[in-house]
């Protein structure tokens, strides 16, 4: 018997290939490293997209920055009760005002959605005024600006490269909620709040902020053993090393500790806490292996994520909040793939309960 689906086959994809063996990762034919750091945003978005729409824009760049300045409005509606909420839960809520369908322009505005969503209601939070998209932008120039972060080039690509690398990644849980939903065919809106509810959970993208939180707990890299162990020794997860997939080295990981490089060297980011970050892994690692040694567990993207996001600016509530405005363009490619393709989504369960007449008789 199988829990939790491992090793099931619940769909045929042409999106992405996640090879844990080999520690691999490919979209639609072209491997990671090909993507991230070269391929824009916008680009691995439309080819994602390619084939599922019919009417597919001239250019999908400018049509996002259009969508952008579009859903901006729905910031309006964001009263003192729905700013006070966790950024995910307000961006969840604020999605949920767009009109469902199946077409490009729904597919756009569910893109911008957590862009436009969770910068304006930030900058809410702390008593500013949203500021309104520059649809000439790129996605992740457009982000920061949005955020009142630095968008210089230095630090839009690093954030582009983030949401390349983070855009598809097979069956996780929360493309799975959204292929689950678009299988009854509820509309792509429907099947990205799904998706959204799925990557809040602290083991999908809830993830990255506590990494931050560990490594403020440890603070020098000569208390990282002590901490390690004791955190293990009371059962918990350390967060930023283990995948459910992945026997070796998250590829994403190398991706993004690249994409941190010209931040540190450029003097962007705190070159102190990158170096406490790394012997912090180097000893994590090796406490995992000693202590787990009939288990592989290795960095996996949360750890630099969590790094990155921070270099670039953002709060840690917010960290999965921008990892949905990376993968928001996976979700819709996979609920487009499964509703032309595929068949309600209703697997078997296996009823273990107490036969029939015994809860009676207790």
């Amino acid at each position: 018997m199988t829990i939790g689906l491992d090793d099931v086959i619940a769909a045929e994809t042409v999106l992405s290939d996640v090879d844990g063996l080999q520690g691999r990762l490919v979209m639609r034919g072209r491997s990671l490293d090909d993507l991230a750091g070269h391929a824009g945003y916008e680009a691995v978005m439309a080819l994602l997209f390619d084939g599922f729409f019919e009417r597919a824009p001239a250019s999908w760049q400018a049509a996002l920055g259009a969508a952008r300045r579009e859903v901006f409005e729905h910031l309006s509606f964001a009263d003192p009760a729905l700013v006070a909420q966790e950024p995910i839960d307000a961006m969840r809520a604020l999605t949920a005002r767009i009109a469902d369908g199946d077409e490009p322009a729904t597919a756009l505005r569910l893109v911008a959605a957590p862009a436009v969503f969770t910068t304006g209601l930030v900058r809410l939070r702390n008593g500013l005024r949203p500021i309104a998209p520059d649809a000439s932008l790129g996605h992740a120039a457009d982000i920061l600006r949005m955020a009142g972060l630095p968008a210089e080039p230095l630090q839009a690509r690093a954030l582009d490269t983030y949401l390349v690398t983070v855009a598809d990644h097979g069956l996780n849980a929360s493309t799975f909620a959204s292929r689950v939903v678009a299988s009854t065919r509820a509309g792509l809106v429907s099947s990205v709040l799904a998706a959204i509810s799925a990557l809040k959970g602290p083991l999908h993208g809830g993830a990255p902020g506590p990494v931050l939180d560990m490594l403020d707990a440890i603070g020098r890299a000569d208390h990282a053993r002590a901490w390690l162990e004791a955190a293990l020794n009371r059962g918990d997860r350390l967060m930023g090393f283990g995948h459910r997939v992945y026997r070796v080295r998250d590829p994403r990981a190398d991706a993004l500790k690249a994409a941190l490089g010209p931040l540190l060297r450029d003097g962007r980011a705190d070159r102190e806490r990158a170096a406490l970050a790394q012997e912090i892994e180097a000893a994590a690692l090796d406490t995992l292996r000693r202590r787990k040694p009939g288990r592989t567990l290795e960095t996996n993207v949360e750890f630099y994520t969590a790094l990155l996001l921070d270099a670039l600016g953002f709060q840690r509530d917010t960290f999965t909040c921008v990892f949905a405005m990376g993968r928001v363009a996976g979700w819709i490619a996979h609920a487009r793939e499964q509703a032309s393709t595929g068949r309600l989504i209703r697997p078997q369960s296996r009823y273990v309960g107490p036969p029939v007449g015994e809860a009676q008789e207790r």
